[in-house]
């Protein structure tokens, strides 16, 4: 299993407020709806990465993989609808072109976890590195499924949320962050941003 011991940074409140101004931007013809990257500005205590191919740490035998969390976000637009620091990057989609390809797609290709498929052995650290400009999760599912924001789970046609994606007790990666642990057993994982839960990527772990 893939344990996080990267801050939790939602509190209920917070979401609570959060998720009414979404449902207040949805209900608002004058501006395109609030979306869920507007969390971006909670996230706190970032370490940053190089990303690439596995390599080796101290350990013997032991090595690093990373996935990046990438995103396109263009920081004038996704700032001017989610509030100030949500996009923390330099140019990119606009917000309303995210929505109207989201829509038509049911995916916004630039916004990837890189590799979608990783291979590692038991005891390698699997790092997840946020290298876009908004805030990310890096959530370990049981199956596929919706994320927290339920007009992005409605643009790509999923109708069921991913019980893991609970808000209370995400974790949040911001733009520049990242999160790493020890991978302890064999299997696959599964992980998706529970934000724009396109976003997904497959983990087999396998024995040395």
């Amino acid at each position: 299993m893939f344990n996080r011991s990267f801050t939790r940074v939602l509190m209920p409140a917070v979401f609570a407020s959060l998720t009414t101004a979404f449902v207040v931007g949805c209900n608002d013809s004058s501006k395109s709806p609030a979306g869920p990257s507007a969390i971006a500005s909670l996230g706190t205590g970032a370490t940053a990465l190089d990303s690439g191919p596995a390599t080796t740490l101290g350990t013997v035998g032991r090595t690093q993989t990373v996935v990046d969390m990438r995103d396109a976000c263009d920081p004038e637009t996704f700032n001017a609808v989610l509030g100030a620091g949500a996009c923390v990057r330099n140019g990119g989609v606009t917000f309303e072109n995210f929505l109207e390809l989201l829509s038509r797609h049911h995916s916004v290709g630039a916004w990837n976890f890189t590799p979608r498929q990783a291979h590692i052995g038991v005891g390698d650290v699997l790092t997840a590195l946020n290298k876009g400009g908004e805030t990310h999760t890096f959530t370990e599912v049981e199956e596929f499924g919706g994320g927290i924001v339920a007009d992005l789970n409605q643009r790509m046609g999923l109708t069921t949320v991913a019980p893991e994606c609970n808000p209370l007790t995400l974790t949040f990666i911001p733009a520049g962050g990242s999160s790493s642990e020890t991978e302890d057993e064999e299997g696959v994982e599964k992980y998706q941003c529970c934000i724009h839960p396109w976003m997904r990527t497959e983990l087999h772990i396998s024995a040395h």
